[in-house]
């Protein structure tokens, strides 16, 4: 999907701010609609069927929490959340509720733009038939989960069964924030969604193959207090 063809529904209250979204946007070839209040947007989500969510957390009508899982709950467009709430918790709360990215007010137009390609881009390539996203590549590295095999300028890594599954879920995630909690869930189970310690370890050991720089990270970023991204370009 483009966005030329890609319709976006901003769910903000702030006039101001709609209309910066509103120009940043069209000026890209995306087509907008917009809602001041939660419900609004929901039921805008429901006539219009957009392919991507700009949702602020602070409506004056619905928490915008309760706006993703009312969303959740029938749609699996994705949603990037822009707001001045910047606490890691509040982070975590709307990710782990089903938001697929987080930027914090005050925000750059390219930094937005990009998530926004990202988060279509995730959207398109999620397979339909619950199979897996065959192939990542970005700069040297390249992933083939098909094959079970992972490169770095050619080489190929060895992973250990761990780091592989882990390296996998963020595949299918690419460009996405993925919370410890989900991380942990995905690959332990829920017995261990508690152990961000035990996460951090296995990601370090990650990071040190399929990173030239493993202090200077260029695909695997931390987000701090959060989670986790695996770079999409």
């Amino acid at each position: 999907m483009t966005a030329s063809s890609a319709l976006v529904l901003v769910v903000e209250d702030d006039p101001a701010i709609q209309n910066f979204l509103k120009a940043s946007l069209s000026t890209q070839g995306y087509r907008i609609i917009q809602a001041g209040l939660g419900k609004e947007g929901l039921a805008l989500a429901a006539s219009h069927v957009p392919d991507l969510v700009v949702l602020d957390l602070g409506l004056p009508d619905i928490d915008g929490l309760a706006f993703i899982a009312g969303l959740r709950a029938w749609s699996p467009a994705p949603i990037v959340v822009v707001s001045a709430r910047g606490r890691e918790q509040e982070k975590v709360a709307a990710l782990d509720a089903g938001a697929d990215d987080f930027l914090t007010k005050p925000f750059g137009v390219g930094e937005l733009l990009a998530r926004l390609r990202a988060a279509l881009r995730r959207a398109v390539a999620a397979p339909s038939d619950g199979g897996e996203a065959g192939r990542y590549e970005v700069g040297d590295l390249s992933v083939d989960l098909d094959l079970r095999r992972v490169t770095l300028s050619g080489s190929e890594l060895h992973l250990t069964p761990i780091e592989y599954r882990l390296l996998g879920v963020l595949v299918r995630n690419p460009g996405k924030v993925l919370t410890h909690n989900f991380l942990l869930k995905a690959v332990w189970g829920p017995m261990n969604a508690d152990q961000t310690q035990y996460l951090r370890v296995y990601m370090a050991n990650l990071r040190r193959k399929i990173e030239r720089d493993p202090a200077r990270p260029r695909y695997l970023l931390t987000e701090l207090g959060v989670g986790y991204r695996l770079v999409s370009e």
